[in-house]
């Protein structure tokens, strides 16, 4: 019996390796003497320029072969103009290979300028840059700036958003419906905002080859169920332990605007460091005023709970204080990829935060989610975090 029980386990195995064997020698039939039969058009170059930085008297252009032959770095142009560069560590890039131009220029700050970059076949590849801006230089003065702003923009809006708690436990319980509607209609809104951004971000600075619409969503899809099952699990612990139902969402929510405002401060890091953004006194109070709604969605489940203060400051950081994270990782090691999984997985994990949200108000309201404060809640939600993005 048990020879016969080991015989079917080998079978079994067998049975789903078999076609994984023959998927690889199909492989490797195309990429080897198959190879010929498929060459059927002209393979073409491209060259993606990943990063520009302005140094002293000084062009330092980041480029990438992310085509599918190699390529040989020919000469490089300025507004149009040819410019002697030196290429290190050499000018011939196999696919994916990086490679840094130098270019000697006096370049002036504020100015636009047109980087191009020719390859050997005469192919020419250009990124315009709209403002020239000094490249930053890790500091513990620029460090402690990026901390500043990661407040401004992440903690205090979040913690003034909670002092909405005293009101939101004084309110009927079909308004307390309305408030945890609301809640939903915010996350919606981050949600579908940091998509939105995701998705810019890889149509702006990320190569083709990378696909960048399918990579935001692959990595949302694999965030939301990743959390989502982390989630369920952290919810079935409240049976066993002190954390009661309420706090686990609230935690939930604070894990998921934390991950969203750290790739807000991926973003916010890498405009310093490009130049292309001025933090006025304007674009502070915008922030502000968006992400304080942030607040009202983690204290809205809290509303029911005692003693929550100490809770609520501890969530109020891990919703906030990423953003100063983003910001110097964003300043001081820009990577656009990184910026499409971080806001992508901020995204998924928003999204994986609603549906918990949806099944508690479907519990509270007796499976109803049509009723006029749910419908109301969610509309409001929306509207609101629209109307304060505008300042942004």
């Amino acid at each position: 019996m048990e020879i016969s029980n080991k015989s079917s386990k080998i079978k079994l195995i067998t049975s789903g390796i078999i076609p994984f064997l023959f998927l690889i020698i199909l492989m490797a039939y195309i990429f080897g003497p198959g190879s010929d039969l498929l060459d059927l058009g002209i393979p073409l170059p491209e060259i993606t320029i990943e990063k520009v930085d302005f140094m002293n008297s000084e062009i330092q252009v980041t480029v990438r072969n992310t085509g599918p032959i190699s390529v040989e770095v020919a000469m490089a142009d300025i507004n149009d103009r040819i410019q002697p560069a030196a290429v290190e560590p050499d000018k011939y890039l196999n696919r994916y290979e990086t490679a840094l131009v130098r270019i000697p220029f006096e370049w002036n700050e504020a100015e636009p300028y047109r980087i191009g970059i020719t390859i050997e076949d005469g192919t020419r590849f250009e990124k315009e840059i709209e403002a020239a801006a000094p490249a930053i230089k890790p500091s513990l003065e620029l460090a402690w700036f990026f901390a500043i702003i990661g407040t401004y923009v992440g903690i205090i809006p979040v913690m003034i958003g909670l002092l909405w708690l005293p009101f939101i436990k004084r309110i009927s319980k079909q308004k307390y419906h309305f408030f945890l509607a609301l809640t939903v209609g915010l996350l919606l809104f981050l949600g579908i905002d940091a998509v939105e951004e995701a998705l810019e971000v890889s149509k702006e600075n990320l190569a083709d080859v990378f696909n960048g619409g399918l990579l935001v969503a692959t990595v949302t899809i694999l965030s939301f169920l990743g959390l989502y099952y982390a989630g369920e699990k952290l919810l079935k612990t409240t049976q066993s332990s002190r954390l009661t139902k309420p706090v686990a969402i609230a935690l939930m929510i604070s894990v998921g605007i934390g991950l969203h405002n750290f790739g807000e401060g991926l973003a916010i890091g890498a405009a310093v460091g490009m130049g292309s953004i001025a933090f006025s006194t304007f674009l502070i109070i915008g922030f502000a005023l968006h992400n304080t709604t942030e607040g009202i969605a983690i204290a809205a489940p809290m509303s029911r709970e005692r003693k929550v203060i100490g809770k609520l400051a501890l969530m109020g950081l891990i919703a906030g204080s990423p953003a100063i994270f983003g910001a110097w990782i964003g300043g001081f090691a820009y990577s656009p990829f990184s910026s499409v999984i971080f806001l992508s997985i901020g995204a998924g994990a928003i999204f994986q935060v609603i549906i918990i949200i949806l099944n508690m108000i479907r519990v509270e309201c007796n499976n109803n989610l049509s009723n006029a404060s749910v419908v109301s809640g969610i509309s409001v939600g929306l509207v609101v975090m629209y109307l304060t993005g505008i300042l942004i």
